[in-house]
């Protein structure tokens, strides 16, 4: 049978023409050149190759899709055909797509990534071999002050060890390795059909051996033949000073341990620095509330300011106003790759009574009398301690 009698019987077997606009298929304007289409089918044929895109199902039928487009539009006669009458003139007018000039997909490879790649290669699953391990994650909690210093964590987790019966190969001690009988060693299975578009061979992996070509004879009991066990495992970790929340902790080869003798993966540390009521952070700043009666803001005194590092003495001048902000230098957090280390913004929140006995009112009276009648200058307040706060941190 002819390639366009083979065409036309696909297309019955799919129940018609491609539907979708060639057009858009390529992702090019009505307008465009023979090199835009070119250009446009070359990037769209990178895209379904396996190396970017090995896991899509679909991937097939999207290469057929638009190399049947690229053969329509890259041909002049067939491009105004269509631009006329569509894809019932094509079938009308005898116009089977039948990729011109290309007597199968492998010309395509060839002429445009310089290599032949038919569907037989293009879409077929690899043979296994070794095969990364998968990662690990799992979280540990700090407090701030341990963020100030770093700290040690133990860590309980279980992971996919090699097999120590049968050293990862699958087959219990002193019984051989066999030849798979299903894929004969190949480690995959094969079916080749001819079709429109060239012989088209669809490969899978063996499920008999997992794509290694080989079997135990006799499977090992302690890991059912598969070369990996589930294993409880502990290691300490050390948290550095200045971390943040949510940052993580990379430990290189710690995760999961490889099919086929693949390496082993990554264990993922997520840290979670607990909240501090006292402090709120932006960085390497911290942030503190200090109340103070409001006797000691007009008079100044020396007050004890909380710090990551223990308490801190703070002189208040006389006349301080509420959410004056002070700092503190060298007392927030460590900076995660150096020595240096934030400063502590020390907001005063001036704290004024409210149950007062008749004595202290009479002092207040007074004291309100002889302050000039009553009247005496105090620093008009434009913004909230919340403000004040943000200020500091930067935010």
């Amino acid at each position: 049978m002819s390639e366009r009698g083979l065409f036309a019987r696909e297309c019955q077997a799919r129940g018609a023409l491609m539907s979708r606009d060639y057009y858009e298929v390529l992702g090019v304007g009505r307008s465009a050149s023979e090199a835009e289409i070119k250009k446009a089918f070359r990037a769209l044929a990178r895209s379904l190759h396996p190396d970017v895109n090995r896991h899509d199902p679909n991937a097939e039928e999207q290469f057929k899709e638009a190399a049947e487009a690229y053969e329509v539009l890259s041909d002049a006669k067939r491009r105004a055909v269509y631009d006329r009458y569509g894809q019932e003139g094509l079938r009308s007018g005898g116009f089977a797509p039948n990729f011109g000039d290309f007597s199968s997909l492998s010309d395509i490879f060839e002429t445009f990534f310089g290599g032949g790649d038919p569907f037989g290669s293009v879409f077929r699953d690899r043979r296994s071999g070794p095969v990364p391990g998968d990662d690990i994650a799992t979280t540990v909690e700090v407090s701030l002050e341990e963020v100030v210093h770093g700290a040690t964590r133990e860590l309980d987790f279980d992971a996919l060890v090699r097999c120590r019966t049968c050293h990862g190969n699958g087959a219990e001690p002193g019984t051989p390795i066999v030849t798979c009988p299903v894929c004969g060693g190949a480690g995959e299975l094969q079916a080749v059909a001819r079709t429109a578009f060239g012989q088209l061979v669809r490969s899978r992996i063996c499920e008999s051996c997992g794509g290694d070509g080989r079997i135990a004879e006799q499977p090992c009991e302690d890991c059912a033949g598969k070369g990996r066990a589930l294993e409880s495992r502990s290691l300490s970790v050390d948290v550095p000073a200045g971390i943040a929340d949510a940052q993580r902790i990379r430990l290189s080869g710690q995760g999961h341990a490889g099919p086929n003798g693949g390496p082993n993966g990554d264990l993922y540390v997520f840290v979670n620095v607990l909240p501090d009521e006292r402090f709120e952070r932006h960085g390497e700043d911290l942030a503190t509330r200090l109340d103070v009666a409001f006797t000691d803001a007009a008079l100044g005194a020396t007050v004890a300011v909380p710090t990551l590092d223990g308490e801190r003495e703070l002189r208040l001048d006389p006349g301080t106003q509420p959410s004056t902000v002070m700092r503190l230098r060298g007392l927030g957090l460590p900076s995660l790759r150096g020595r240096r280390r934030g400063d502590l913004h020390v907001v005063v929140n001036v704290m004024v009574p409210r149950n007062l006995s008749e004595e202290q009112r009479e002092l207040l009276r007074r004291f309100a009398a002889s302050a000039n009648g009553g009247n005496y200058e105090v620093e008009e307040e434009t913004e909230s301690l919340l403000d004040r706060i943000r200020q500091a941190l930067g935010g």
